[in-house]
């Protein structure tokens, strides 16, 4: 499996850092995952669907710990190749409002 293309929009808040889409094998697209600094670091959240019950169910996620692991490096290293552009003044900084899909500004191409 390869990740043909990661779409990034940053986020100016304190956990949400932003939302990622990516793209599989040029076939198939996982919208929603949420890029949250943690106590430990930044991770990785699956889109998700609210119960009735007020409890949180995965809609997409990997099956095994070496793709959660695969795909959540490749994700935060896309995000950090964004912020270094933020950095370099190439985009502007992040915003706190908007949903993960409202802009293109975040388009990263190619294999992962």
């Amino acid at each position: 499996m390869e990740i043909s293309e990661i779409r990034i929009t940053l986020r100016d808040d304190n956990k949400l850092k932003g939302f990622a889409s990516i793209t599989l094998e040029n076939a198939f697209v996982v919208r929603g995952l949420k890029i949250i600094e943690g106590a430990s670091g930044l991770f990785i959240a699956m889109p998700s669907r609210k119960r009735k019950d007020g409890t949180f169910q995965d809609i997409a996620h990997p099956i095994n710990m070496a793709t959660r692991e695969w795909m959540e490096n490749q994700v935060i290293a896309a995000y950090r190749r964004e912020m270094q552009r933020v950095e370099n003044g190439e985009i502007p900084p992040p915003s706190r409002f908007g949903s993960y899909d409202d802009d293109d500004r975040g388009v990263m191409e190619g294999s992962y």
